[in-house]
């Protein structure tokens, strides 16, 4: 099969459609009424996290590979990837029996590089940044003479994602938004491409973390600063395609920024409202509904939860910061007398409450604290903020001094 060498079409799209089936899963798209609860919105996903390496860049990554001649078989794969197209190349490669070289970032989560590797691709880890890897990436793959294949900046692999909207509007014709994470631009240029052809009316609206604006400041035509560590580090990219960006400023509605925390509870809302597995960037469409929720409010709106490769370190903070923010856990600080007997009434007295204590420091050799009296941290478990204030209520009325100490 040839490459594509004009930019795509809903014909073109449609016959990768036709040359994934079978080798990649056509993912649920499913309405999600809890997520609905919380937006006030409509709200329908499509559960990309569901693919073999748990990311829709096995689309585009095989709609390339498909296209690659015997000779360019031969001579072997490389791509530079902070992870998710870093997996899919490998995997698809190793499966059609091709070579694969991966270069990606010295900073990529060790959950990403080791299951790059164990889809059986050599990895190399150079550079700081995407931009830095990719740089690394050609000057290996002139060496080497491999094909290098890019994870978004080309026709074939923008097709590739496209497929999604296929899939979403024919499981759910009348939907009035679909909400895509933006990094390079591929995903939102192949899927605009798809929808506004099988729906001109329909708003294609994608999202960027505000760290990263790259596709937001190429399409209003201003500067804008991008770096830092970012949840979202699958659309942490500073310059976004020139064929994605000529297709989504044609095509994209808008751009919305969202920041960390809004990543974060778009995360812990997956996880603990749809029991699924999503990354930052994967999370990075709700977050802009939890941001911006006017925005969306009574229309019928499609998610595309775009991959599930989250550290299980990370994904663990984010579930107690969450906790935190919801007042669910509390930390407090007392001042107490440094007597037999104390320690046991508070911890009864938290008890009778119904609180549960998670945590306990016990000092008493601070210089701020009395000689006869200890400093004593609380780390407890409310039922929400108003108990979580009930228990503290109980605390000052025995007598203790209580403060409470920040979250998170």
């Amino acid at each position: 099969m040839s490459s594509l060498q004009d930019r795509p079409n809903l014909a073109s799209i449609r016959q990768k459609a036709e040359t994934l089936a079978g080798a990649i899963v056509r993912t649920p798209f499913l309405a999600a009424p809890r997520l609905a609860a919380l937006t006030g919105s409509d709200v329908r996903v499509k559960y990309e996290n569901m693919q073999v390496t748990a990311s829709f860049k096995e689309r585009g990554a095989l709609a390339k590979l498909v296209t690659l001649s015997k000779e360019e078989r031969a001579r072997g794969v490389i791509a530079m990837s902070a992870g998710n197209h870093a997996q899919a190349v490998a995997y698809h490669a190793t499966r059609l029996g091709i070579s694969p070289k991966i270069v990606m970032p010295e900073t990529t989560p060790h959950v990403k590089v080791s299951a790059t590797r164990g889809y059986g691709a050599d990895v190399v880890l150079e550079g700081e940044t995407v931009a830095e890897a990719q740089l690394a990436a050609e000057r290996i793959a002139a060496a080497e003479n491999r094909v290098f294949i890019h994870p978004y900046d080309d026709y074939d692999v923008i097709a590739g994602q496209g497929t999604i909207a296929l899939e979403m509007l024919a499981d759910v014709p009348d939907l009035d938004a679909i909400v895509v994470p933006v990094g390079g631009g591929g995903l939102v240029s192949g899927m605009a491409t798809a929808a506004r052809a099988l729906k001109p009316d329909i708003r294609i609206i994608g999202v960027e973390t505000r760290m990263y604006p790259s596709m937001w400041a190429a399409m209003n035509n201003v500067r804008a600063s991008a770096g830092g560590a970012t949840l979202a580090e699958g659309i942490a990219v500073k310059n976004v395609g020139e064929k994605t960006l000529a297709i989504a400023r044609d095509l994209v509605d808008e751009i919305i920024l969202v920041d960390e925390s809004h990543l974060e509870r778009a995360v812990n809302a997956y996880l603990t409202l749809q029991k699924t597995m999503a990354e930052g960037a994967g999370a990075a469409g709700l977050a802009a509904m939890i941001a911006s929720p006017d925005t969306f409010r009574g229309r019928k709106v499609g998610l595309v939860l775009s991959g599930g490769n989250i550290d299980a370190r990370i994904l663990s903070s984010i579930m107690m910061r969450e906790l935190a923010r919801e007042q669910r856990i509390v930390a407090v600080r007392l001042e107490i007398p440094d007597r037999p007997g104390v320690l046991g009434d508070i911890t009864t007295l938290i008890g009778t409450e119904g609180g549960n204590i998670l945590e306990v420091s016990h000092r008493r050799t601070v210089l701020e604290i009395p000689a006869k009296g200890a400093s004593l941290d609380i780390t407890l478990e409310a039922r929400d903020g108003g108990h979580a204030e009930d228990v503290i209520a109980a605390l000052r009325r025995r007598g203790y001094g209580v403060e409470r100490l920040l979250a998170g």
